[in-house]
């Protein structure tokens, strides 16, 4: 399964708010902070943006996310993993 995470970088004195994307292989991706969007959709972006970047051929059309477990981002896999008994 690919499992992406995203997280909220906040401002610092050189650069505006930010948001990461990245996987457990280390592919990784961060995008300003895109205001005109809320809630997951922000970070939505920046799954895009690590996909895009890393030239991957992932259909993001059944993506499913939930929060994560620090609670300062999401984590977003694709439909198609399932666990199997």
């Amino acid at each position: 399964m690919i499992a992406i995470q995203t997280k909220y970088l906040p401002c610092t004195n050189t650069k505006g708010s930010r948001i990461k994307a990245y996987t457990f292989s280390g592919l990784s991706a961060t995008v300003p902070y895109p205001h005109e969007l809320s809630g997951e959709a922000v970070h939505f972006a920046a799954v895009k943006e690590l996909i895009r970047k890393h030239q991957l051929l992932w259909n993001t059309d059944n993506m499913r996310f939930g929060g994560s477990a620090d609670g300062k981002g999401y984590v977003f896999c694709f439909a198609d993993s399932i666990v199997r008994e």
